[in-house]
């Protein structure tokens, strides 16, 4: 949607690559495009494919990454072992094959924009919890796309209307009511 339709993505990254301190996390490591590889902060690259197989492989996991691998004997004598790998022979990375669109909605989430959608969506979102916790509406009961309109649509009258009574059940602030004569 990114790059076809030019939609902007205003929703949150979630992001596990930077998990311990004393560790390189993944924005330490610097992407290549043009080789298709990462650097590491020795140097070394980080490869998807290391050799050929006589069988041809897709390097896409079910999870849809690539995982980068950093080849053994080049983190073997690394200097940098204990702040990369110290867990593990080589250093594996993680990289979605939506990496580049995830790069442009952290970009965006850095924006005012980005701070104004989000407390806008918290509104809508708010209502949408409402109609699920409150009018029990979890599962929509009339079948086919005007069953689901019709009865998405009374329960919108519905929080309408309970809106409504609600401001209408309350006095002005100065308005006195005066006892019957």
């Amino acid at each position: 949607m990114v790059k076809e339709k030019d939609i902007k993505p205003h929703v949150p990254v979630w992001d596990k690559s930077e998990g311990n301190p004393d560790v390189f996390g993944r924005s330490d490591f610097i992407w290549d495009a043009q080789t298709d590889c990462y650097h590491c902060p020795a140097g070394k690259q980080l490869q998807s494919r290391r050799r050929n197989f006589t069988q041809p492989r897709s390097v896409v996991t079910n999870a849809n990454t690539i995982i980068y691998r950093s080849s053994q004997p080049d983190c073997k004598d690394c200097e940098l072992k204990s702040q990369c790998c110290p867990n593990a022979s080589f250093r594996k990375i993680a990289r979605s094959i939506y990496e580049e669109s995830r790069d442009v909605a952290r970009a965006i989430n850095q924006t005012s924009e980005y701070l104004q959608s989000r407390r806008d969506r918290k509104k809508v979102e708010i209502l949408f919890a409402h109609l699920k916790r409150i009018l029990k509406l979890d599962r929509l009961r009339l079948r086919g796309l005007t069953g689901a309109h019709d009865e998405f649509l009374m329960a919108a009258t519905v929080q309408n209307l309970r809106k409504l009574a609600k401001l209408r059940g309350q006095d002005p602030p100065d308005h006195r009511i005066a006892a019957p004569a």
